[in-house]
């Protein structure tokens, strides 16, 4: 539909840098704009509510379910995360494009929901890189490290059912390779 804004989706295992590469593709595309999630999970570091994410207590969250709030949410790594479904569609309508960094569990939800997302998967050259940087971000025990590490073979047995794949190995050439992307899909109707 014209004027109709894109959607973007975009995956990848805890520890292969996503947020890092989604913060710099946004100060790149200014018409861009980011989707918000909720979670259950407690804050991490300096991260602030309504800007990181809106932090939710699991009864709020599974209320939520029950009156069908959510375009898509997952349990994952034992927390809740959602997207409000008023949210996306409102963007979307209003012709904005709108970038989703959530889960393949959540991806999975959205590729079946008929938006028609552009799906990209972002992952790391290796484990072993994967799981130096999950252990040298020091914002995890090691319990949840392994079961970050366990979570992400799982995710990335997955990166096939993506429109586009990017492995993150030097960030100048993964933000290169991902800005790319975002450009000629902003750039072509589809």
């Amino acid at each position: 539909m014209a004027g109709k804004g894109k959607l973007f989706v975009v995956s990848a295992p805890s520890g292969a840098g996503k947020t890092t590469l989604i913060r710099q593709v946004l100060k790149q595309f200014g018409t861009l704009s980011y989707s918000v999630s909720h979670t259950t999970r407690a804050p991490r570091g300096n991260e602030k509510n309504g800007l990181d994410y809106f932090f939710i207590s699991v009864a709020e969250f599974e209320e939520k379910i029950d009156k069908d709030f959510w375009l898509e949410w997952a349990k994952v790594h034992d927390n809740y995360y959602g997207t409000s479904r008023s949210f996306v569609e409102d963007r979307l309508q209003k012709g904005e494009s709108l970038l989703l960094d959530i889960d393949v569990q959540g991806a999975e939800q959205i590729m079946a929901s008929g938006l028609n997302p552009v799906s990209i998967f972002i992952m790391a050259p290796s484990f072993d890189v994967l799981s130096r940087r999950l252990k040298n971000r020091g914002t995890d025990s090691e319990q949840v490290i392994e079961k970050r590490l366990e979570n992400a073979k799982a995710e990335t047995a997955l990166k096939d059912r993506y429109q586009y794949g990017v492995v993150n190995d030097d960030l100048d050439t993964a933000l290169k390779e991902l800005c790319s992307i975002f450009k000629k899909e902003m750039d072509n109707e589809r």
